[in-house]
């Protein structure tokens, strides 16, 4: 790096940084708003039709399995053609799917489009990440990842409150609220419309010129990026299971899996499973607990570069699990017991799910980033849609305890796999942090110390 030049890792945050942030965090509020609406939009939709806990799991679920097929598929194609292009795709696929869920007259009809808009939500995930993450500076990274899993949670509750409201339009309000995530989704392709390709990308495909030519046009002409791989190489798949990534793969897919499961049963469904367990106005239950949702989202922006990324991602596990182990010991508990047990559990899961958007982002570098992200986003949705299918059911067959401590049993997991695996990422630039070695963590601050420590091969 010669004299008088900057890297972009070390650059103080500019009104670009803003706007792309922007534009990335409005594709997740339209992910977070597609998914919110459909608990509350089956709540109208169910009785109607009088579907089955079945039919209701599937229909629910149907995204879920589309975001996998999405993440898994469009990863390692984001690797290979670049951000730019997929940036815009998804948000298009949303407008049309959003518009066509008006016309649905058969539960199946509702299960295969929200298979398909849960694969655009799939790429978006790989997508978003993998782009923002290669813009930013490396002191602010970890706050405006994390926004985009805030934005996604205010997309959720702003779903639910704008079902609440529109509960009294009749019989087909239902589709009103299904095919209302077109307004967000028509504003935010239109602001995404002009994003540059990721000069990260360009370089790591040897397309040096290009890359310098964007961080000229957006930054200035002595910016410079740093190193980066020496050579284009191919995403692979596969690559994410040899020796060298293995152990990120498994962590980053086994702690996303473990936080999505139980929120997802638990949320999609936040007035069934509040009046199962007692509570007389689950609409306004299923609200309070979203605004704490909220809540945790911002607080989790706010604390992300103030906590090791290790220690928060532990500890908000033990949380959880503490959350609902009440529920999963009272055969009765009191309309009390829920809410406070809920509304704790909305907060955690909300703060410390901020680090589904910075941790992966992380741990791999550029040429295997947006497929690293997106593995790990299909492995979380294989939970969630799991929780999601079978929550229904469990509630039937089991009953509320069994339902409570699985959800215990699955955090408890969670936990256990991020004491073994999680790395400390916080403070480091991007290419220091996804550079394939295990750093070791201060045992008190979480900070790396020393010289990062190599991967066994064995």
């Amino acid at each position: 790096m010669g004299n008088g030049t900057v890297l972009l890792d070390d650059l103080p945050l500019s009104k670009f940084h803003l706007r792309v942030t922007a534009y990335t965090t409005g594709g997740m509020f339209c992910d977070g708003y597609i998914l919110g609406m459909i608990g509350i939009a089956l709540a109208v939709w169910a009785p109607q039709r009088g579907l089955s806990a079945a039919t209701e799991g599937l229909i629910g679920a149907s995204a879920l399995v589309g975001i996998f097929l999405g993440s898994l598929i469009f990863g390692t194609i984001t690797d290979r053609v670049g951000r730019q292009t997929m940036y815009l795709a998804d948000l298009a696929l949303f407008v049309v799917g959003s518009v066509l869920q008006f016309f649905v007259a058969e539960p199946w009809q509702l299960v295969v489009l929200r298979l398909i808009m849960g694969v655009a939500i799939g790429a978006d995930y790989a997508i978003g990440a993998a782009l923002l993450s290669e813009f930013l500076p490396r002191r602010q990274r970890g706050p405006l990842l994390a926004s985009l899993n805030a934005v996604w949670t205010v997309g959720f509750v702003v779903a639910f409150v704008v079902g609440y409201l529109m509960r009294g339009l009749g019989d087909d309000s239902w589709r009103w609220m299904l095919a209302s995530s077109a307004i967000p989704a028509v504003i935010v392709l239109c602001l995404r419309l002009g994003t540059p390709e990721s000069p990260r990308w360009l370089a790591a495909q040897g397309r040096r010129d290009e890359s310098d030519k964007v961080l000229a046009e957006f930054f200035g002409p002595d910016v410079v990026l740093g190193e980066e791989p020496p050579a284009p190489r191919r995403a692979r798949l596969a690559e994410l299971f040899t020796p060298r990534w293995r152990r990120r793969t498994a962590f980053a897919s086994l702690f996303w899996f473990c936080q999505v499961l139980p929120f997802f049963a638990l949320f999609t469904f936040a007035p069934t499973v509040l009046s199962s367990l007692g509570l007389r106005d689950e609409f306004t239950g299923g609200l309070v607990l979203n605004v704490f949702q909220l809540a945790g989202g911002v607080l989790g922006v706010v604390i992300m570069n103030r906590l090791a990324r290790r220690g928060f991602v532990l500890w908000s596990f033990v949380v959880l699990a503490l959350s609902l182990l009440p529920l999963a010991l009272s055969a009765h508990p009191s309309a009390t017991l829920v809410v406070v047990s809920f509304a704790v559990f909305a907060f955690a899961v909300s703060a410390a799910g901020n680090l589904e958007t910075v941790y992966p982002a992380e741990l791999f570098p550029t040429d295997l980033r947006a497929t690293g992200v997106g593995f790990a986003a299909a492995m979380s949705r294989i939970g969630a849609a799991i929780g999601t299918f079978l929550l229904p059911l469990s509630l039937v067959h089991l009953g509320n305890q069994a339902t409570m401590a699985i959800g215990v049993a699955v955090l408890l997991l969670g936990a256990a796999v991020s004491w073994a695996w999680a790395p400390e990422t916080r403070h480091l630039a991007l290419a220091e942090s996804s550079g394939g070695a295990e750093l070791r963590a201060d045992p008190v601050r979480g900070d790396p110390t020393g010289a990062p420590a190599p991967v066994a091969e064995a």
